[in-house]
This record gives C-alpha cells, sequence and structure tokens, in this order.
C-alpha cells in the first residue's frame, strides 16, 4: 500500500508524455522541389482591356539599358533539321535585322556569312533591304572571342561608307553567336565589335516579327530602340492600309540610350491576308509618326 502513491505519480507522468505526442510539431520547412518536379504555376496578372502593354508596374525597376540590341544566342531550331539565324542587311544606310531558317549545319557562322552574300529573299528586298557582301568571305576561326575572317581582295574596292556598312553586315550577323564578341578581318588589321558600329543603327530596330512571317494576335514586337520618353508606338494595317490594332510598349532605356523593348498588340481581321506592321516614335514637337520601320507580315484571320 506504501507504493500506491509512487504509482500513480508515474501514470501520471505517462499520460503527460502521450498528451505531448499527440501535438507533435509543425515538422521540417518545406524543400523547393527537385528538378523536374512538377509544380503549381504561378500565374501573372492578366492586364485589362486596352492596358498599354510592356508599361512598367508599380513596383517594376528598369535594368542598364544595353548599348546595342542583344545577341540572339546560339540558333534555335527551327523544326526538326533546321536552324534559324539571324542576318544583317542594309536599308537606308542603316544596318537592319532578319531572320533566315535552313538545314541544320554544325558551320552555322560559315551558313551565316554564305546567307548574306547571297542577298534578301524577294519580300525583303521589297521593302528596301540589300546587302553589301561579296561572296567569297570565309571563316578562318573562333577563338577567344574574335572570329577571324578572310575577305576576297575586292571586299575593301569601295568608298569608306560602303567598306564600314559591309563590315558592320559580317559583325552584327556573326556576334549573334555566344562564343563571338568581336570580327577581325584578317589582312587589314581591322577588329570590331558590336559597339564599334552601334552608330550604324536606325533609332528604332525591330527584330520581331520578320519580313514575311506569318502572325496572330496578339503580334509580338520586339526589339530595340533610342526615342522620346522610351515609348514605341504600334499599329497593325490590314492589306488595303486599314488599321486594324494599335498599342504601344516602353524600352528600357530612351531619350539618348537604346533600350529593349517587346509588346504584344492585338488586330480584329475577318480574312486571313498580306499586312504590315508599323513601329514607330510619336514625334513629341508636332505628333507625327517618325523613325518608321515597316514590316510586311501575313496576318492570320481573328475569331
Amino acid at each position: 500500500m506504501n507504493r500506491l502513491p509512487a504509482l500513480l505519480a508515474a501514470l501520471a507522468l505517462l499520460l503527460a508524455g502521450c498528451a505531448d505526442a499527440r501535438s507533435g510539431t509543425l515538422g521540417p520547412a518545406p524543400r523547393a522541389a527537385a528538378p523536374g518536379t512538377a509544380t503549381a504555376p504561378v500565374t501573372a496578372p492578366t492586364a485589362s482591356p486596352g492596358t498599354p502593354t510592356g508599361v512598367p508596374g508599380p513596383t517594376a525597376t528598369r535594368s542598364t539599358a544595353p548599348v546595342t540590341p542583344p545577341r540572339t544566342g546560339t540558333p534555335s531550331p527551327a523544326g526538326t533539321g533546321s536552324v534559324t539565324v539571324q542576318l544583317w542587311f542594309t536599308r537606308a544606310g542603316v544596318v537592319v535585322p532578319t531572320r533566315r531558317t535552313r538545314p541544320t549545319t554544325v558551320a552555322t557562322s560559315r551558313l551565316a556569312l554564305t546567307e548574306l552574300a547571297a542577298g534578301p529573299t524577294s519580300a525583303e528586298a521589297a521593302a528596301g533591304l540589300a546587302t553589301l557582301v561579296p561572296a567569297g568571305v570565309e571563316m578562318v576561326r573562333i577563338a577567344e572571342g574574335t572570329a577571324t575572317v578572310a575577305p576576297p581582295p575586292s571586299f575593301a574596292d569601295t568608298d569608306a561608307r560602303t567598306l564600314r556598312l559591309r563590315r558592320a553586315q559580317v559583325v552584327w550577323t556573326l556576334t549573334q553567336f555566344p562564343t563571338v564578341r568581336r570580327v577581325a578581318f584578317a589582312g587589314s588589321g581591322v577588329v570590331l565589335a558590336r559597339t564599334d558600329l552601334a552608330d550604324l543603327l536606325a533609332p528604332i530596330v525591330v527584330t520581331e516579327p520578320a519580313i514575311g512571317q506569318r502572325v496572330a494576335g496578339p503580334v509580338t514586337v520586339a526589339g530595340t530602340a533610342d526615342v522620346y520618353e522610351a515609348t514605341v508606338s504600334i499599329r497593325i494595317l490590314d492589306g488595303a492600309g486599314r488599321v486594324v490594332g494599335t498599342g504601344f510598349t516602353t524600352a528600357t532605356c530612351g531619350s539618348g540610350c537604346r533600350g529593349d523593348y517587346r509588346g504584344g498588340v492585338a488586330y480584329r481581321l475577318a480574312t486571313a491576308g498580306p499586312g504590315t506592321v508599323e513601329v514607330y516614335e510619336v514625334s513629341p514637337r508636332d505628333g507625327s509618326r517618325t523613325h518608321v520601320v515597316v514590316v510586311p507580315v501575313l496576318l492570320a484571320a481573328t475569331t
């Protein structure tokens, strides 16, 4: 009977321990999903109809503007057995980009030089594009960020302005590849990077859409620009020249510096057919459209 108090005390301790076990803890903090693990997507807020695209929100910050349009990087496959490269042609004394899709090759830099010499397509020529690069520019090597090319003797047989544009076509085209930062022209001692030729860009450069591309709404329009208050205006016209869509976006820099821009513009069109994407600056003086870039495209019908 003397042990009864001790037994009662032990029983009370045991019951207390069970209660603690039932309450448990919150456990370890959730860990990020391992690579390849499916997670719920994060959905960005949807802009209300008519909201300008590309305008930074209240908490958005502008990135430091690039001096020149960004590199496109390694050409991405456009389909099985094909590769897309960016080419820079001339128009009205400046260099402008377009694209080519060709069968896959390991020598994409040689492919790009061959396409430069071949010149624009009929649609691109109708839009004013031309090439100054002659056939015979050979790729020698790529080492330590420098692509060395060997141009034919006739390459330099021209006036200074034409020669500079000719070199700019080669430099802008080859520096799209991540292994190339500059181009050396063998036999001349000339080594050039994009920053050396930035003055040969128009105030507005359109990298997307490309001339002749089939597009559907909303049409993605992208490139670089140095325009008033960084505002890039866009309108879409049908084959009869009627405006079927308008919008604007903002570049990451403007009014004295070049920045990237990207925006989507919706349009209404009952029947598919040819159309035009116009990208321009609105003049702060009189509201007129200036620095207009016209991109002929094929518009899909909207529903």
